[in-house]
Protein backbone atom coordinates (compact mmCIF):
# COMPACT_ATOMS: atom_id res chain seq x y z
CA UNK A 1 0.00 0.00 0.00
CA UNK A 2 1.41 3.23 -0.75
CA UNK A 3 1.32 6.06 1.32
CA UNK A 4 0.24 9.18 0.67
CA UNK A 5 2.07 12.43 1.93
CA UNK A 6 0.92 15.99 2.23
CA UNK A 7 2.25 19.21 2.32
CA UNK A 8 1.42 21.60 5.16
CA UNK A 9 2.82 24.66 4.79
CA UNK A 10 2.37 26.38 8.36
CA UNK A 11 4.17 30.05 7.32
CA UNK A 12 1.76 30.98 4.30
CA UNK A 13 1.18 33.99 6.54
CA UNK A 14 4.98 34.81 6.33
CA UNK A 15 5.05 34.50 3.10
CA UNK A 16 2.57 36.26 1.81
CA UNK A 17 4.18 39.47 4.39
CA UNK A 18 7.30 38.74 2.82
CA UNK A 19 5.27 39.22 -0.47
CA UNK A 20 3.79 42.30 0.86
CA UNK A 21 6.18 43.87 1.78
CA UNK A 22 8.68 43.35 -1.25
CA UNK A 23 5.96 45.16 -3.52
CA UNK A 24 5.52 47.59 -0.97
CA UNK A 25 9.37 48.33 -1.02
CA UNK A 26 9.06 48.11 -5.15
CA UNK A 27 6.31 50.49 -5.21
CA UNK A 28 8.19 53.17 -2.83
CA UNK A 29 11.29 52.52 -4.73
CA UNK A 30 9.29 53.14 -8.06
CA UNK A 31 7.16 56.17 -6.42
CA UNK A 32 10.05 57.85 -5.56
CA UNK A 33 12.10 57.19 -8.89
CA UNK A 34 9.35 58.86 -10.62
CA UNK A 35 8.88 61.72 -8.45
CA UNK A 36 12.03 62.94 -8.46
CA UNK A 37 12.19 62.62 -12.64
CA UNK A 38 9.37 64.98 -12.02
CA UNK A 39 11.13 66.89 -10.08
CA UNK A 40 13.99 67.10 -12.31
CA UNK A 41 11.82 67.97 -15.54
CA UNK A 42 9.79 70.53 -13.06
CA UNK A 43 13.69 72.48 -12.25
CA UNK A 44 14.50 71.98 -16.28
CA UNK A 45 11.44 73.94 -16.94
CA UNK A 46 11.46 76.70 -14.65
CA UNK A 47 14.80 77.44 -15.40
CA UNK A 48 14.57 76.86 -19.37
CA UNK A 49 11.45 79.55 -18.47
CA UNK A 50 13.51 81.90 -16.29
CA UNK A 51 16.51 81.89 -19.15
CA UNK A 52 14.09 82.81 -21.79
CA UNK A 53 12.26 85.49 -19.64
CA UNK A 54 15.75 86.82 -18.89
CA UNK A 55 16.64 87.27 -22.46
CA UNK A 56 13.29 88.74 -22.94
CA UNK A 57 13.84 91.33 -20.76
CA UNK A 58 17.20 92.23 -22.20
CA UNK A 59 15.32 92.31 -25.74
CA UNK A 60 12.98 94.64 -24.22
CA UNK A 61 15.70 97.09 -22.71
CA UNK A 62 17.51 97.29 -25.99
CA UNK A 63 14.82 97.81 -27.96
CA UNK A 64 13.99 100.91 -25.69
CA UNK A 65 17.34 101.99 -25.93
CA UNK A 66 17.01 102.02 -29.63
CA UNK A 67 13.69 103.74 -29.69
CA UNK A 68 14.91 106.14 -27.34
CA UNK A 69 18.05 106.64 -29.34
CA UNK A 70 15.78 107.51 -32.39
CA UNK A 71 13.54 109.84 -30.71
CA UNK A 72 16.87 111.46 -29.72
CA UNK A 73 18.06 112.22 -33.39
CA UNK A 74 14.47 113.26 -34.32
CA UNK A 75 14.74 115.95 -31.67
CA UNK A 76 18.58 116.94 -32.84
CA UNK A 77 17.92 117.15 -36.44
CA UNK A 78 20.74 114.48 -36.37
CA UNK A 79 18.28 111.96 -38.17
CA UNK A 80 18.96 111.21 -42.08
CA UNK A 81 16.17 109.71 -44.05
CA UNK A 82 16.88 107.12 -46.72
CA UNK A 83 16.38 110.24 -48.90
CA UNK A 84 19.01 112.20 -47.48
CA UNK A 85 21.53 109.42 -47.59
CA UNK A 86 21.21 109.03 -51.15
CA UNK A 87 21.48 112.53 -51.71
CA UNK A 88 24.78 112.82 -49.78
CA UNK A 89 25.94 109.51 -51.71
CA UNK A 90 25.31 111.83 -54.75
CA UNK A 91 27.03 114.57 -53.80
CA UNK A 92 29.71 113.24 -52.91
CA UNK A 93 30.44 111.06 -56.01
CA UNK A 94 28.86 113.31 -58.29
CA UNK A 95 30.64 116.52 -57.21
CA UNK A 96 32.52 119.07 -59.01
CA UNK A 97 35.40 120.48 -57.18
CA UNK A 98 35.47 124.17 -58.80
CA UNK A 99 38.97 125.44 -57.36
CA UNK A 100 40.71 122.92 -59.35
CA UNK A 101 39.13 123.72 -62.54
CA UNK A 102 39.63 127.52 -61.90
CA UNK A 103 43.50 126.52 -61.66
CA UNK A 104 43.68 124.72 -64.33
CA UNK A 105 41.69 127.09 -66.78
CA UNK A 106 43.95 129.94 -65.39
CA UNK A 107 46.97 127.65 -66.13
CA UNK A 108 46.19 127.14 -69.77
CA UNK A 109 45.21 130.37 -70.40
CA UNK A 110 47.91 132.35 -72.21
CA UNK A 111 48.45 135.59 -72.21
CA UNK A 112 46.98 136.20 -75.30
CA UNK A 113 43.55 135.27 -74.09
CA UNK A 114 41.60 136.89 -71.36
CA UNK A 115 38.34 134.64 -69.88
CA UNK A 116 35.88 137.51 -69.11
CA UNK A 117 33.37 135.55 -67.03
CA UNK A 118 32.09 131.99 -66.82
CA UNK A 119 28.52 130.32 -66.42
CA UNK A 120 27.43 127.14 -65.79
CA UNK A 121 23.64 125.61 -66.16
CA UNK A 122 22.24 122.34 -67.37
CA UNK A 123 25.57 120.40 -66.63
CA UNK A 124 27.07 122.88 -69.37
CA UNK A 125 29.96 125.45 -68.70
CA UNK A 126 30.06 128.46 -71.35
CA UNK A 127 33.70 130.50 -71.31
CA UNK A 128 33.32 133.56 -72.10
CA UNK A 129 36.21 134.97 -73.54
CA UNK A 130 38.51 137.91 -75.72
CA UNK A 131 41.76 138.26 -77.65
CA UNK A 132 42.83 140.33 -79.36
CA UNK A 133 43.57 139.77 -83.54
CA UNK A 134 46.68 140.29 -85.08
CA UNK A 135 46.87 140.41 -89.29
CA UNK A 136 49.03 137.33 -89.28
CA UNK A 137 46.81 135.17 -87.25
CA UNK A 138 43.65 133.27 -88.21
CA UNK A 139 41.18 134.37 -85.98
CA UNK A 140 40.14 130.27 -85.17
CA UNK A 141 43.63 128.98 -84.85
CA UNK A 142 44.30 130.93 -81.71
CA UNK A 143 40.71 129.76 -79.79
CA UNK A 144 41.68 125.91 -80.94
CA UNK A 145 44.64 126.36 -79.48
CA UNK A 146 43.12 126.50 -76.63
CA UNK A 147 40.69 124.23 -77.00
CA UNK A 148 43.05 121.22 -77.42
CA UNK A 149 45.18 122.78 -74.08
CA UNK A 150 41.64 122.23 -72.07
CA UNK A 151 41.11 118.74 -73.25
CA UNK A 152 44.89 117.69 -72.72
CA UNK A 153 44.15 118.64 -69.15
CA UNK A 154 42.80 115.72 -66.96
CA UNK A 155 41.25 118.53 -64.11
CA UNK A 156 38.93 119.70 -66.90
CA UNK A 157 38.30 116.53 -69.40
CA UNK A 158 37.46 114.68 -66.19
CA UNK A 159 34.41 116.51 -65.70
CA UNK A 160 33.91 118.05 -69.13
CA UNK A 161 34.42 115.65 -71.56
CA UNK A 162 32.72 117.34 -74.38
CA UNK A 163 34.77 120.86 -74.87
CA UNK A 164 33.62 122.86 -78.12
CA UNK A 165 33.27 126.32 -79.96
CA UNK A 166 30.76 127.56 -79.73
CA UNK A 167 29.88 131.31 -81.39
CA UNK A 168 32.45 134.13 -82.06
CA UNK A 169 32.35 138.28 -83.28
CA UNK A 170 34.89 140.47 -84.09
CA UNK A 171 34.79 143.65 -82.30
CA UNK A 172 36.54 146.85 -81.84
CA UNK A 173 37.74 148.90 -79.09
CA UNK A 174 40.03 151.59 -79.26
CA UNK A 175 41.59 151.09 -82.48
CA UNK A 176 42.01 147.29 -81.77
CA UNK A 177 40.48 144.47 -83.18
CA UNK A 178 39.28 142.13 -80.93
CA UNK A 179 37.37 138.55 -81.12
CA UNK A 180 34.81 137.85 -78.58
CA UNK A 181 34.06 133.98 -78.33
CA UNK A 182 32.03 131.49 -76.69
CA UNK A 183 33.44 127.68 -75.60
CA UNK A 184 31.31 125.57 -74.11
CA UNK A 185 32.01 122.41 -71.66
CA UNK A 186 29.34 119.82 -71.46
CA UNK A 187 29.60 117.07 -68.56
CA UNK A 188 29.22 113.38 -69.93
CA UNK A 189 27.25 112.79 -66.51
CA UNK A 190 24.33 114.21 -64.64
CA UNK A 191 26.06 116.15 -62.56
CA UNK A 192 24.46 119.39 -60.53
CA UNK A 193 27.69 120.05 -58.34
CA UNK A 194 28.58 123.27 -56.49
CA UNK A 195 31.80 123.17 -55.10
Amino acid sequence: MEQFFFKINLNKTGELKQKAEVERRTFKFTSIGYALILVIMIGFVIGFNLSMKAKINNRSLLLNKIRDEIKSYKVSGDFLSKEDLTRLAEISTERIFWAKKLVAFSEKTTNKIAITHFSFKNNKLSIYGITQMNKDEKEYDLIDDFITELKNNKHIYTDFSDISFVSSRRDFEKDVEILRFQIDCESGSSRGGRK
